[in-house]
């Protein structure tokens, strides 16, 4: 039986995408849920998946322009696997792992003579018309294989990699910290050049080991074997796994501190010693801003210069909510797998607050004022690269395990900088969470074009009068920073109030039912 493989839906208003590349051929056997070829649409790259195992039969050419529900590809589920065809290799050791299947061993030196081909920069997004030039993988001259990582580039959101097209010789076209425009030529490879004797072709999933100088196979190796707060290239974080280097020891010289696979020789070269570590000294250096920072930079500024902003502060006590988290994480915890954290009683708390007081969730818009229906709300999470604001769609329409989900989701995505245009773009309100850094009071900025933005800060125990009574209480500052010229002074102080009195009694917040009975279901 032949199955239809459709374009599928990728984001709001997206209507058509382009196939960037076919990672199969036409005849092909593939396996379910192996990468059949890449997709381009206005904001992003994405892959599309076999659903079934069969042979792949391709409806569509590379850089056809396909609508939302096109039929990309077709797979015959009916057709045989060709012998030696197995399963992708899961249990093979780390440095060995690839997400191909067995059948696809690596191609050869160059199949076909192409002659010399161009690279050129990617459309890498919405509004994205130029990126940086960060860092050369492969040198001049060097033979690369088809796929291998060659460089890699910056734009103002991410940071990403480029790949061989094809095999062959490189002749590198820009240099180091480069501004390149998108369609810039950046690298040619002359596919006539055969691979050079004593250069080992890559290997196929399923072989016993990997060295580091098999650039493709430990491109593949999984980042997850060091800790997901330490950042290095694929190849580097390939040999600290299969070396058993601790990351902790190296100092990354790559952009932003990346740990590239010379530091991981260095370290080794250099056992117990802590690499690049040194004392303070008179000296000073310069580093170029990135294009994220220059991004977050000229927002902050223009938030200061065309909004007319207040801020307005109070403060809640946190008795009943770290009560109700210490009775019932446990068994929260075992009913949804995520734990019950502080974000999903501030946000259940704000979307109710922004019902009440929709000028807070509304933004100007020229001469006429625009109000949601609706509580899209944005998360500031601090990501290796900077600060981005990540977007939970509907939180209104959440549940507390839900919204916990999604922040976890939102959070490991900002850290692993895998984040999407689409989920970082149309937060009609804020939330920012300086308390995790130390932070006991702050004025945070506007999230513009939105109107306002809550801070939450330190958990601090202090001294309070209770029914006459002076008594420790754990009591948190909020504040939130406000457009005056579309929230009033009272609609502000009155918003924020409503905010406290809901976490102070978070019953509200599970509608009135039986706290355990409503975390559960809720």
């Amino acid at each position: 039986m032949a199955i239809e493989i459709k374009v599928p839906t990728v984001g709001e208003s997206i209507s058509e995408v382009t196939i960037a590349k076919w990672l199969k051929k036409d005849g092909d056997y593939v396996q379910q849920d192996e990468v059949i070829c890449e997709m381009e649409s206005e904001k992003a790259t994405f892959e599309l998946n076999a659903e079934k195992a069969g042979v792949l039969r391709i409806a569509a050419p590379e850089g056809a322009t396909l609508k939302v529900g096109d039929v990309a590809c077709t797979i015959d589920t009916d057709a045989a696997a060709p012998a030696g065809a197995g399963a992708p290799a899961a249990a093979a050791p780390v440095a060995a792992s690839a997400p191909a299947p067995v059948a696809e061993a690596a191609p050869a030196a160059p199949a076909v003579n192409k002659g010399t081909i161009e690279m050129k920069v990617p459309t890498v997004g919405e509004s994205i018309s130029e990126v940086t030039l960060i860092k050369w993988l492969k040198k001049d001259g060097e033979y690369v294989e088809r796929d291998e990582v060659i460089c890699e580039l910056e734009s103002e959101k991410a940071t990403f990699e480029l790949n061989a097209e094809e095999a062959g010789a490189l002749q590198t076209l820009g240099k180091e910290g480069d501004v390149l425009k998108v369609g810039d030529p950046i690298a040619k490879i002359d596919t006539s050049v055969g691979r050079p004797a004593g250069k080992a072709q890559p290997a196929a999933s399923a072989a016993p080991a990997a060295k580091p100088q098999a650039a493709p196979q430990v491109q593949q190796a999984p980042v997850t074997a060091i800790p997901n707060d330490v950042k290095a290239s694929p190849v580097a974080a390939a040999v600290i796994a299969d070396k058993h280097v601790d990351p902790s020891s190296i100092k990354g010289s790559g952009a932003h501190g990346k740990i590239m696979k010379d530091d991981v020789y260095a370290a080794l070269q250099n056992p117990g010693v802590a690499i690049g570590q040194e004392m303070f000294s008179r000296t000073e250096r310069r580093e170029k801003m990135s294009n994220l920072r220059k991004t977050v930079s000229r927002r902050l500024v223009e938030a200061k210069n065309t909004t007319a902003m207040l801020t307005t502060f109070n403060e809640v006590d946190m008795t009943n909510i770290m009560d109700l988290r210490a009775k019932y994480k446990e068994v929260f915890k075992k009913q949804h797998e995520v734990n019950l954290g502080f974000m999903s009683f501030f946000t259940k708390a704000c979307c109710f607050a922004l019902k009440e007081f929709p000028s807070v969730n509304a933004y100007i818009d020229g001469e006429e004022l625009v109000y949601h229906d609706f509580c899209d709300v944005s998360i500031a999470v601090s990501a290796p690269k900077g600060l981005v604001v990540p977007v939970i769609r509907n939180a209104e329409s959440l549940d507390m395990a839900q919204i916990e989900k999604k922040v976890v989701e939102l959070a490991t995505k900002a850290r692993d900088n895998k984040l999407t245009m689409e989920e970082m773009t149309g937060g009609t309100f804020t939330i920012t969470n300086g308390g995790v850094f130390g932070s006991l009071m702050s004025t945070p900025i506007i999230n513009i074009p939105q109107s306002a933005i809550l801070g939450m800060h330190k958990i601090q125990e202090r001294p309070m009068a209770v029914n006459g009574q002076v008594v420790i209480r754990p009591m948190m500052y909020l504040a939130l920073s406000y457009d005056h010229r579309i929230i009033d002074g009272r609609e502000s102080v009155s918003f924020l109030v409503r905010v406290k009195e809901m976490l102070e009694n978070p019953e509200q917040l599970l509608f009135g039912k039986d706290p355990l009975k409503a975390l559960l279901k809720l």
